[in-house]
């Protein structure tokens, strides 16, 4: 009986390496170390390992590119997830190329059928503010091209998502507040259309509850863009109430950080009278005076972990996973905006 012939698959089981690493490593590509060609070499020639020149051509035909999209390449988050995707990626031999919507559903639209003619190996995707109707996905799930959504993910929609616990992690960023003596706690939020912020708000409200805080109306407003002109504008609202918030959960840093200022610049004290919470761990957080408590959303571990998702589904096509969530855990950063 004839023995069966070792695959690329089977030498990638054996070195507990990607398959795509193992083809570049013979392929004696630049961006695979010395010591791992050596290793991959010498245990193909240990298995009796032949490249199938049929099928070695079949590989080099593919194009070995990942496409992602995401709303704005400006926003810090977006620019760590990229940056947790190109290292992954790089280093298991694929290339990146990187498209933004704008939050624009036409021009997310038009950037899916870029990939379809462009025939990427896979797409990781955050969805724009705009969508709520996945069509376009769907013709690249019909293509069988393999899809990844990060942080802001569809609804009932059967795709791969990497997602942090916006919900827990807001709770506990209120009842931080609660904890270091606020009675009465305000919101700056996001569009509720978007799924991350309104489990932002409803882990608001949760701690709220829990601790037996009435939720007040006139201390939640919501913003289209969380930018940093509609923080600032909110900040002075809840500055002109005659019984103002003495905490403010934000629901990310720009909007955090324009309360600050906002504050201060009317002579209110941070932390002493208005402790303020923020989102996302920008790198303002850490240059504002004082700095700022907020929510470490680890995105370059949410690009690495989509990367290694969607590029297990690229090579492993024949034990492809219909549906995986991937939650990472993030971290409450305790800061001088909330330290009393």
């Amino acid at each position: 009986m004839n023995k069966k012939r070792t695959t690329l698959k089977d030498l990638a089981k054996e070195l507990g390496l990607a398959a795509s690493t193992i083809s570049r490593a013979l392929d004696d590509h630049t961006g695979i170390s010395q010591e791992t060609k050596e290793k991959v070499l010498k245990k193909a020639e240990e298995l009796g390992f032949t490249r199938n020149s049929i099928a070695s051509s079949f590989r080099k035909s593919k194009t070995l590119t990942i496409g992602v999209i995401v709303p704005r390449i400006d926003i810090h988050f977006h620019s760590l997830v990229i940056s947790g995707i190109e290292e992954y990626a790089y280093k298991s031999g694929y290339n990146v190329t990187i498209f933004q919507s704008r939050d624009s559903i036409k021009r997310e639209s038009k950037i899916t059928k870029i990939l379809q003619n462009k025939m990427s190996e896979g797409v990781i995707i955050c969805l724009g503010t705009e969508t709520t109707s996945y069509e376009h996905f769907e013709k690249l799930n019909r293509m069988k091209i393999p899809l990844v959504f990060y942080d802001r993910v569809p609804t009932g929609f059967e795709a791969n998502k990497i997602i942090i616990n916006d919900y827990e992690s807001a709770f506990k960023a209120t009842e931080h507040l609660i904890e270091v003596g606020c009675k009465r706690i305000a919101h700056i939020g996001g569009s509720q259309s978007t799924g991350i912020f309104k489990a932002r708000f409803e882990g608001y409200k949760a701690a709220l509850v829990k601790h037996k805080f009435p939720m007040e109306k006139n201390l939640v407003h919501f913003t289209k863009d969380l930018s940093y002109e509609e923080g600032a504008l909110v900040a002075k609202k809840l500055l002109a109430l005659k019984s103002r918030p003495d905490g403010i959960f934000c629901s990310n840093d720009y909007t955090a950080v324009s309360a600050i200022q906002v504050f201060q610049k009317n002579m209110v004290k941070i932390p002493q009278e208005i402790a303020i919470v923020g989102f996302s761990n920008y790198p303002i957080s850490k240059i504002i005076e004082p700095h700022l408590t907020t929510v470490n959303d680890r995105a370059f571990e949410m690009g690495m972990a989509a990367a290694r998702l969607l590029i297990r589904q690229i090579e492993e096509e024949e034990d492809i996973i219909q549906t995986e969530i991937i939650t990472i855990k993030t971290e409450l950063l305790i800061r001088e905006s909330s330290t009393r």
